[in-house]
């Protein structure tokens, strides 16, 4: 009798989304994964560093096999832009301790290297906790329009973007300062995981695009993306539709370069993940 009613109470298995497909990763042994780059994903020259970051980890995680331990850190060096079509990851498990894994990868295509990356994968641990950040208030995703930054760029009709705060590339009038963001999710929505933080954490227009240049920037390409996720994921807070609020600031831009400081948050106020990124003023 257990037997049958737990099979009329299975939930059906959950159909992979776009963003899943274009993100696996396929083990071909020796710690090496197939991947393809679709051009779904595209920026103004190559895929976006967001989607790369979520193949790289997908490879990672793939050679940890442990959904226990969640992504924690990562840190990617951009070298050049992939182009469409197949290349490789290759993964080195560099130390796998009691609780936490430390992960290297290189995403190669045509023999040259395109990317490179090291990670953290951990449990959850007990410990103190401190919460002193806090969510500014913003009208909810709901009361709020769905906006491209521009549609004619292949990515942003991969993603529901609702802009909340600041400036950017939908606005008529720039602001004084580089800060920008809003609510966003996939268009085809999925629960949040370590492959899509990774995403959401380079998938908004930069913040420099909001601020009202002397000189205006045409491109801001990634040189380096840290990310830093701070609970474990999907949380039981949110459900898979739900947005999560994006917040990107630039203090300093100098030289043709600027960095760029990220969070995003559940709508509960939960801080789920902190970024930085080092990039070109182009």
């Amino acid at each position: 009798m257990f037997f049958l009613l737990s099979r009329v109470m299975a939930r059906p298995p959950i159909a992979p989304t776009r963003f899943d497909r274009d993100t696996a990763v396929q083990d071909v042994g020796g710690g090496r994964y197939s991947i393809r780059i679709d051009p779904g994903w595209w920026i103004v020259r190559g895929p976006n560093g967001g989607y790369v970051a979520a193949l790289l980890v997908n490879a990672m995680k793939a050679s940890v096999d442990d959904p226990e331990r969640g992504l924690r850190s990562l840190t990617i060096h951009y070298l050049r832009p992939p182009a469409e079509g197949p290349a490789e990851i290759h993964v080195s498990v560099e130390r796998q301790g009691r609780s936490l894994t430390s992960v290297t990868a290189r995403l190669v295509q045509d023999d040259k290297l395109q990317a490179l990356a090291v990670a953290a994968f951990s449990k959850a641990r007990e410990s103190a906790e401190l919460h002193h950040a806090v969510m500014p208030e913003v009208a909810l995703p709901e009361d709020l329009p769905s906006r491209n930054a521009n549609p004619a760029v292949p990515i942003h009709s991969m993603y529901d973007q609702r802009p909340a705060l600041g400036a950017g590339p939908w606005s008529e009038t720039l602001g004084t300062q580089a800060l920008t963001g809003g609510w966003i999710r996939l268009a085809e929505p999925r629960a949040l995981n370590d492959a899509l933080i990774a995403a959401l954490s380079d998938a908004w227009a930069p913040a420099i695009f909001a601020a009202d240049l002397a000189r205006p920037t045409q491109g801001v390409p990634t040189i380096d993306l840290t990310l830093h996720v701070l609970t474990t994921l999907p949380l039981a807070t949110m459900q898979p539709d739900d947005h999560v609020l994006v917040i990107f600031r630039t203090l300093e831009a100098r030289e043709g370069f600027l960095e760029e400081d990220g969070e995003i948050w559940s709508r509960d106020g939960t801080l789920i993940a902190r970024c930085r990124q080092l990039a070109v003023m182009a």
